[in-house]
């Protein structure tokens, strides 16, 4: 096998936001054995390595990455009937929302309302995924991986996944473990996961609504909210939600609440509290399809940061900390980024910092 390694590849274009500088180096990676390579060869030069899937969940620095970036294009579904579900074993480099339509298609439960998520099957467990009440690590049965350094290939369980809300050990750990393939364990005609309240009002008129009709509505609600990726879109460039939404102690949520008893909130774990995003951004004085002259927070949903083209990733992170600051200002909450920066690091109190410059 000889690796194709391209020097100074624009990365901009590989994502969804459409901004940032250019890789040193790049390489495209369509199997296990390209990827394993590839790790080598940026290891030989002691160089960094950044993993790129569908580049849906990426803030790219304006000077780029100093390092190898490895795009992901391994691909292949496979289901498997075991122990009353049916497994289906997906490439990383899968798109997801291809694999959630086929397992609609094929009547099987677990994943229906996690359509629509742009991206490749391999960030699903590094995010832990979720939307509209499910999340990956509901269905996750194995995650298969490499380990930089030993160059192992190993079937990790969810146990050693350490999933959390939008977290797992792959996100806390990124340079340990490079995801090849995600293994899901899928119900044979079981019934949607009706268990978000937009979601539930949406089909209240369906007294037993089907798989097939609940990821439609999935798509019609994240169409409505510009959470899709649709041509000529004005909310098109962004990354979704920019920020998780925040959990809190029960008391600071009562707290709050009291103030205003409005205030959307979830049960968490620990006895905690989640709070709505986008709604403390709205409240602190944001408003949707406000801008700050490249960019913006979109039209139609206050969670998203979008660029209108010509922008700079500066800008983009500037905006950020002007929202996340209001919202600590108004209910001294603090938001936590979603997105993975690169060649970027994020500080709550202080405007973004460029790592690695190309100098």
């Amino acid at each position: 096998m000889t690796l194709v390694i391209r020097d100074g590849v624009a990365l901009a274009p590989l994502t969804t936001l459409e901004l940032g500088g250019p890789a040193r180096h790049f390489v495209e990676a369509d199997d296990d054995a390209a990827v394993v390579e590839a790790l080598r060869w940026a290891e030989a030069r002691g160089l960094p390595v950044a993993i790129l899937g569908g580049g849906s969940n990426l803030v790219v620095a304006d000077a780029g990455f100093d390092g190898l970036v490895v795009r992901i294009g391994s691909r292949g579904r496979r289901f498997e009937p075991a122990g009353g579900e049916v497994v289906v074993t997906a490439a990383a480099g899968e798109p997801w929302d291809a694999l959630v339509a086929e397992a609609v298609g094929r009547d099987l439960g677990g994943l229906e309302c996690l359509s629509g998520i742009p991206g490749l099957v391999g960030a699903t467990p590094i995010q832990n995924v979720g939307a509209y009440g499910q999340e990956v690590a509901d269905t996750i049965r194995a995650v298969r991986v490499v380990e930089r350094g030993s160059w192992q290939i190993r079937e990790l369980p969810p146990a050693a996944c350490g999933f959390g809300y939008r977290d797992s050990a792959f996100k806390r750990d990124p340079g340990r473990f490079v995801v090849l393939a995600v293994s899901f364990g899928l119900r044979p005609g079981a019934p949607p996961a009706l268990r978000y309240r937009e979601l539930c009002d949406s089909l209240a008129g369906n007294a037993r609504p089907t798989l097939a009709e609940t990821r439609a509505t999935v798509l019609a609600l994240r169409g409505k909210k510009s959470m899709l990726v649709t041509a000529g879109d004005p909310n098109r460039r962004s990354v979704g939600s920019f920020f998780t939404n925040p959990i809190v102690a029960a008391d600071q949520a009562d707290a709050l609440a009291g103030g205003a008893p409005s205030m959307p909130r979830w049960p968490a774990a620990d006895g905690r509290v989640k709070l709505s995003a986008g709604w403390l951004i709205e409240q602190s004085g944001v408003r949707k399809g406000s801008r700050r002259g490249a960019v913006g927070i979109s039209s139609a949903h206050a969670l998203a940061l979008v660029h209108h083209g010509g922008g700079s990733t500066a800008a983009l992170l500037a905006l950020a900390h002007e929202v996340a600051g209001a919202v600590h200002a108004r209910f001294g909450v603090t938001l936590v980024p979603e997105p993975t920066f690169l060649g970027l690091s994020w500080d709550a109190g202080r405007a973004p910092a460029e790592t690695g410059s190309r100098g």
